[in-house]
């Protein structure tokens, strides 16, 4: 019985609120609330029946205030993180929230991640093909005027690795700056001066007359060995390299190495369980991006196509 006569509802007994203490400090604030809410029974008696103090009936309500919000926003954070591949780490999933609209601290959103086991993608180690001088360093005429009047004026290359279950594959294509097509590549599973001798066999194999074209690359042990450089003089292509450890210099492969593998490799990696899977893929997606992709720069036309209308002065 209540002190005011009336008998005890129910629904508190059957609840669990009990003067033994057998629920939690929090079951019986989750319970009281309740009550509270479907009955005409005051805060003062309930807390009485139950034994709970007043500061620690708000107290527990506060604390699962929190963690309701904190489970709302851990499904916000974990949206981003799988909308983005597992690619957004704290930082980005922080700047995500605060673009909509939230006002939250970093080591919150640090704390809910960690509490859900997730981590995003650690960029892996990049391959470096500069080895010191070992060779004659070519100025940097490009220095970054990455304009061309039309195809075949400037050219850039350059190499990047690829992380598979087999092993580690290395992509050498050179490409257009004019045009913006992939003008021939090659992927080996070493990046030696073989891969890079096939590469310009391609090329010229495709244009024979070359005079005085730009091929631009960084400071590659490749691009500094003399078979290199003598079989670019002897078409009569100039070399151009990038100052040492720039890679604006050379951004715009940088960019085509990006949207690559972007677009066809990352979250993929585990189908290329053998180097002839990621041959095919990679000769598929170059084929896409010279033929079929279109972008503001080429005037939204594939480069193929843009190539051809530079060519007939278009």
């Amino acid at each position: 019985m209540f002190g005011s006569g009336e008998p005890v509802p129910k629904k508190i007994e059957s609840l669990g609120i009990r003067e033994d203490g057998q629920a939690s400090q929090g079951e019986k604030a989750k319970i009281i609330e309740a009550v509270q809410k479907e009955s005409e029974c005051g805060l003062a008696i309930l807390l009485s029946v139950s034994g709970l103090p007043r500061s620690t009936y708000y107290f527990e309500l506060q604390r699962f205030s929190k963690a309701g919000k904190d489970e709302e926003l851990k499904k916000r954070i974990e949206g981003i993180f799988h909308k983005n591949k597992g690619r957004y780490g704290v930082r980005r999933i922080h700047a995500s929230l605060r673009n909509e609209g939230m006002t939250i601290n970093h080591k919150k959103v640090q704390r809910l991640m960690s509490e859900m086991s997730l981590s995003g993608k650690r960029r892996k180690q990049r391959y470096r093909s500069y080895q010191g001088e070992v060779g004659h360093i070519a100025e940097n005429i490009i220095n970054r005027n990455f304009k061309s009047d039309g195809p075949n004026r400037k050219w850039t290359t350059d190499v990047s690795q690829f992380n598979c279950p087999f092993g580690k594959a290395y992509l050498s294509p050179i490409l257009d700056m004019g045009a913006g097509d992939i003008v021939a590549w090659d992927l080996s599973l070493s990046p030696n001066l073989e891969q890079t001798n096939r590469m310009l066999d391609r090329a010229f194999g495709k244009y024979p007359n070359l005079e005085g074209l730009i091929l631009h690359s960084d400071m590659g042990w490749q691009y500094q060995h003399p078979d290199y450089q003598r079989r670019l003089r002897e078409r009569g292509i100039v070399q151009s390299m990038s100052r040492k450890g720039n890679c604006i210099d050379n951004c715009i492969m940088e960019s085509f190495f990006g949207t690559l593998k972007n677009e066809m490799f990352y979250g993929h990696e585990s189908e290329f369980k053998t180097f002839e899977d990621l041959y095919e893929a990679i000769e598929e997606y170059i084929d896409y991006y010279n033929n079929e992709r279109i972008k503001g720069k080429t005037k939204w036309m594939p480069p193929s196509k843009f190539r051809e209308a530079s060519m007939l002065g278009l």
